[in-house]
């Protein structure tokens, strides 16, 4: 059950992974800069990430207990309230980088070379944003009513393009205009609606209920618009003020030497190739408990909790072993040299060492999110990136003035002690809260059966 639903989410996202890589290896040939540049603005992306995620992992909470209920009407208006906030927030953030790239690019950098590059990129890929959002949105949706294979498809067709077209615009091939860093811009776009007509293609295709059935998504459930809200607060707080942090920490990372900038950005592709075949585990782990949460098997969802949570991690280092065997030629091919290259393979070292700890606290807290415990992974997450990771990477930093890969192995202090608490939350199970009536109708049992209290607002 995890492998039909991790395998073609892990592949989808891999897909995503090289596309990027693809890209990279592309631009490495106008100069470091230039790859120092687009990984800066794939630092805006993520921010946008943070600002929607908050509301798609609400979203995927109601998707999969409904799913596992059978309650279709449940599906389609939280899909409407879902639809609503995360388009909102794509149609935001390409506003801005459309019309104000210039001061995005400084929020990261003080480099003027590098920031002009950016720019131009900025200044095409923000028609690509609320197209990224619509396709996330339905691939969420898709993913919890376990129809994986469509995003898949899309995937593929998307990469498929994206590369196609930076390949013709980048380097001007086949009678194209030769538009370098706004080729790859335009790429992206071009890449974006392709995965976007696609996934409505063979939604109509199969006949894929909820999705199309437009009046139903937007009747007003007040109940369960409150409720939603409620669980999607904790992860949007999460997610932005992590966004935030992270945001800082790049300003950390983007303020060093052109070489550690043409490293980050590198080794943030490479992060991303990990932790999208990482993401396939950790949504399969949604999906699967907080169906059966929903269906009120909440033995099953504990058990099944667990062991996703070891097996997922076990994966991941093994992939970041396996990276690090073959990282030489990896990144020499992406256009790394000298003390580039240096960088990036200290830092893929560091990563390999913190990865069991890092992404077992991501999978416990998609866990917990599709189980209806959308707090207590958020609090953690963002008490130790503020009282922690910020003030020990900026006095490293800025006081202390410590090498960079000394800063950047800070990035991650607070894994190992995030782990231990969210692994005594786990075995405690007071992380299984039903919002479907299936899954309130047995959780009273269960929670007598483990000793567990409940607030008397939750019970109300």
């Amino acid at each position: 059950m995890v492998a039909a639903i991790a395998v073609p989410i892990a592949l989808q996202n891999l897909l995503s992974t090289t596309g990027s890589m693809v890209d990279t290896i592309m631009l490495a040939r106008l100069g470091e800069k230039t790859v120092g540049a687009v990984g800066l603005c794939a630092q805006f992306s993520s921010l946008m990430f943070s600002g929607y995620w908050g509301f798609l992992g609400g979203g995927m909470l109601f998707f999969s207990q409904f799913w596992g209920a059978g309650d279709e009407d449940g599906i389609r208006h939280s899909y409407g309230i879902t639809f609503t906030f995360i388009i909102s927030v794509g149609l935001l953030f390409g506003i801005l980088a459309l019309t104000r790239p210039s001061f995005v690019m400084h929020i990261y950098t003080d480099s003027e070379e590098i920031c002009a590059i950016g720019e131009q990129y900025l200044g095409v890929v923000g028609f690509a944003y609320p197209l990224m959002t619509l396709s996330m949105t339905i691939s969420a949706l898709l993913r919890c009513i376990e129809r994986v294979r469509i995003p898949l498809y899309a995937n593929i067709a998307s990469v498929f393009a994206n590369c196609l077209f930076n390949y013709l615009l980048i380097f001007g091939h086949l009678g194209f205009p030769r538009l370098g860093v706004v080729g790859a811009a335009w790429g992206t776009v071009i890449g974006s609606a392709v995965n976007v007509i696609v996934l409505y293609i063979f939604i109509l295709i199969n006949r894929v209920p909820y999705i199309t059935e437009v009046r139903e998504h937007f009747r007003l459930d007040l109940p369960l618009l409150k409720e939603y809200l409620v669980k999607s607060f904790p992860i949007l707080a999460n997610e932005l003020l992590i966004g935030v942090g992270n945001m800082l920490i790049n300003i950390v990372l983007g303020h060093q030497a052109d070489e550690a900038i043409a490293a980050v950005a590198v080794f943030r592709t490479l992060e991303g190739l990990i932790i999208g075949f990482f993401a396939g585990f950790s949504n399969a782990a949604s999906v699967l408990v907080g169906k059966e949460v929903g269906a009120g098997n909440h033995e099953d969802a504990f058990e099944r909790a667990w062991r996703i949570v070891y097996f997922s991690s076990t994966v991941v280092v093994t992939v970041c072993l396996v990276l690090v065997a073959v990282h030489t030629p990896l990144f020499t091919l992406m256009g790394l040299s000298g003390r580039s290259l240096s960088i990036a393979t200290g830092m893929i070292a560091i990563f390999t060492v913190v990865s069991w700890f890092r992404l077992g606290n991501w999978t416990m807290n998609d866990t917990y999110r599709s189980a209806g415990d959308s707090a207590f992974g958020s609090i953690m997450e963002i008490t130790f990136m503020f009282l922690m990771v910020q003030p020990v990477i900026h006095l490293a930093n800025g006081f202390l003035h410590w090498p960079f890969l000394v800063v950047f192995a800070l990035v991650y202090c607070d894994e190992p002690v995030r782990y231990v608490i969210m692994q005594i939350h786990m075995y405690s199970r007071k992380w299984i809260k039903p919002v479907s009536d299936e899954g309130r109708a047995t959780i009273d049992e269960f929670r007598k059966k483990y000793g567990i209290r409940v607030r008397q607002r939750e019970k109300g």
